[in-house]
């Protein structure tokens, strides 16, 4: 388990390190669009006792979850006030906030920074009704978080580039001398963190740090987000790129010539299917409204908006995902507990280790 003063001063540490890894992620969020009141640790005064107000820390972005929070307000008849920023930012701060937390729910990108705080005794249990409607592979065994919406790691290609026949089977191939520098990737990425972690608990530690030094070796270049890899594999500036499913889609929906396209490893940690999800805090006083917007979240309605939107997978049963998507059905991901994904921190010292952070 992570003490919190150990997750503060690592948070800290890693900060000075490389200021831009915490708060350039995969959800391309800014600070800017942090709202400037969140920055009280103290709930907001409203001016009516039965007015509250829902507070959700969310490490995904408001372009994605923005137009949602607007209709669940209006179709719970709900205050709700949104702090955004990046999923493990936004983990440490409220490790470190502790019992003066303002928050009542965590919406995070990824397992791995909802189970750091489940490790932390950060989240109370979420009713056994709502946790059934998720496959227990997408949410904690002891009810401390459940998923929202899947994403799987892939790897996409310029097809003026490559050839399908010519694409690797495994993400430890990309450090053979034909990908050099043809290859992208986003370190500050939060999913891409979950990916090596992955990676770590498949393959263990050594041979993780070998692959890391082997591509930073081997020219891999490194960009600010998913968003940007996708950009520049259109231009040519890379042949391939280490990114989640859903970005293409976002450009080939304006634009369905593209020159790029969707290629899944199987079986390792390239394959990885994760989970955005949410955890309610320990320290909410409205536990009730809390649990409703949970249930609002894996309702028919939200999840359909999830796949057709931003093509993300449904994690509700009898959900199809886009037609766009390969189906879940012919998805190989590896077979792993995404709550040993809440090893954040070691990943982030092996990146360091490894120079690429």
């Amino acid at each position: 388990m992570f003490r919190r003063n150990k997750w503060f001063t690592f948070g800290l540490r890693f900060l000075s390190v490389s200021s831009l890894s915490l708060i350039v992620a995969a959800c391309d969020v800014t600070q800017s669009q942090q709202p400037s009141s969140t920055s009280s640790s103290q709930k907001p005064v409203t001016s009516s006792t039965t007015a509250q107000t829902l507070t959700i820390y969310s490490g995904r972005e408001e372009k994605i979850i923005g137009p949602l929070i607007e209709k669940a307000k209006k179709d719970l008849a709900m205050n709700i006030e949104v702090r955004y920023g990046d999923s493990t930012e936004l983990a440490l701060a409220l490790i470190e906030e502790g019992n003066n937390s303002r928050a009542d729910i965590f919406y995070a990108q990824d397992a791995g920074a909802l189970g750091a705080l489940a490790e932390e005794n950060r989240t109370l249990t979420i009713p056994e009704q709502l946790l059934n409607k998720v496959d227990k592979q997408f949410r904690s065994p002891t009810g401390q978080w459940t998923g929202i919406s899947g994403r799987v790691r892939v790897i996409d290609y310029n097809t003026k580039l490559v050839k399908p026949s010519e694409l690797p089977t495994l993400v430890m191939q990309l450090t053979a001398p034909k990908w050099r520098n043809k290859v992208g990737w986003a370190t500050t990425n939060g999913s891409f963190q979950s990916f090596v972690t992955a990676m770590r608990v498949l393959e263990g530690d050594r041979k993780t740090l070998e692959w890391l030094r082997g591509m930073k070796a081997n020219g891999v270049k490194n960009y600010s987000s998913n968003s940007a890899i996708v950009e520049a594999l259109g231009r040519g500036e890379v042949a391939l790129g280490l990114v989640n499913n859903y970005y293409l889609y976002r450009f080939t929906k304006t634009n369905p010539s593209f020159p790029v396209a969707v290629h899944h490893t199987r079986g390792d940690a390239g394959a990885l299917m994760n989970s955005a999800g949410v955890a309610v805090l320990n320290t909410t006083d409205q536990k009730s409204d809390a649990e409703k917007f949970v249930a609002y979240m894996l309702s028919p309605e939200v999840q359909k908006y999830f796949t057709q939107e931003f093509y993300e997978y449904p994690l509700v049963q009898n959900i199809p995902a886009s037609q766009e998507q390969v189906s879940l059905e012919q998805l190989n991901p590896p077979q792993i507990d995404l709550n040993k994904l809440a090893d954040v921190k070691e990943t982030l010292s092996l990146l360091q280790e490894a120079d690429v952070l």
